[in-house]
């Protein structure tokens, strides 16, 4: 792994702590923006099956000229293939896509619980995990009582839970549980899809410290021990992006950024009421 920080994993493993998120990221897209975030540094790739560029990521890995066993590569069972055989299946489909044997995180993506699926996936998961085509397993979207209920069912914890997490909306109950279970929290949208760029906040911190919002706001994720996985598909902002080791905020910032949280802040679907 090149120098960058490093989150330790409850399985004892570990993931660095800032990688490239390819959501609405085209097959060819994928492959561009893959190697550049690879040639930069990055070692930690994020995709899903619903993403529908696992393909183009597993490509733009074997371009970059960096050792697969250097990556840390991320994907994500979709809702549709949720049950215990179907994950086990899905599971394979994501491996042939992106050309490789094992994925080092699989995660459950969203607890879709109207389908009642979820633990069985769970036990899937686990089962993929002790097959060694999964290295870590975990969830994304799950709220406290859906993690303890697959804990307690199947006495494994997952390394971490992906949830929506950025300065509008960070999830502090959530994010307690987390701690309580030993469960690492991943940001996604940590930019609030974009729309804290152009925060007045944001940009005042940022003129102060000569970065630019974005990376305010991943040093933020940074500083609070959350996995952020920033997306961009501009080589340059993707650079940019990864380029936040070099400063630190101090407690006034951190203080104001906190201080934007707010009971509206989510943007994403609520993981208790969707459909899909």
């Amino acid at each position: 792994m090149s120098e960058q920080p490093i989150i330790q994993l409850n399985d004892h493993k570990s993931i660095p702590q800032i990688g490239l998120g390819v959501w609405q990221t085209p097959n060819d897209t994928a492959v561009i923006a893959v190697e550049a975030a690879l040639r930069n540094g990055y070692r930690h790739i994020d995709t899903a099956a619903i993403y529908g560029n696992e393909q183009g990521v597993g490509e733009g890995i074997r371009a970059s000229g960096v050792a697969r066993e250097q990556i840390y590569v991320t994907t994500k069972l979709w809702n549709d293939d949720q049950g215990f055989d179907s994950a086990l299946r899905a599971c394979e489909t994501s491996l042939k896509k992106l050309g490789t044997d094992y994925v080092d995180l699989y995660l459950i993506h969203w607890p879709s619980p109207h389908r009642g699926l979820y633990l069985d996936s769970w036990k899937a998961l686990v089962r993929l995990q002790e097959d060694g085509r999964a290295r870590s397993i975990g969830v994304s979207n799950f709220g406290a009582e859906q993690l303890e209920r697959i804990i307690g069912e199947t006495g494994v914890k997952p390394v971490l839970n992906q949830v929506e997490l950025h300065p509008r909306f960070q999830q502090r109950e959530l994010r307690e549980a987390h701690s309580r279970l030993g469960i690492a929290t991943q940001s996604w949208s940590p930019l609030g899809q974009g729309q804290l760029l152009n925060d007045a906040v944001v940009g005042g911190i940022a003129a102060k410290h000569s970065k630019t919002p974005a990376q305010v706001l991943i040093r933020w994720h940074l500083d609070h021990n959350f996995i952020v996985i920033p997306k961009s598909v501009t080589p340059l902002r993707i650079a940019e992006n990864f380029a936040v080791h070099d400063f630190r905020l101090d407690e006034d910032d951190r203080h104001q950024l906190d201080a934007l949280d707010s009971a509206d802040g989510r943007i994403g679907p609520d993981p208790n009421t969707a459909t899909f």
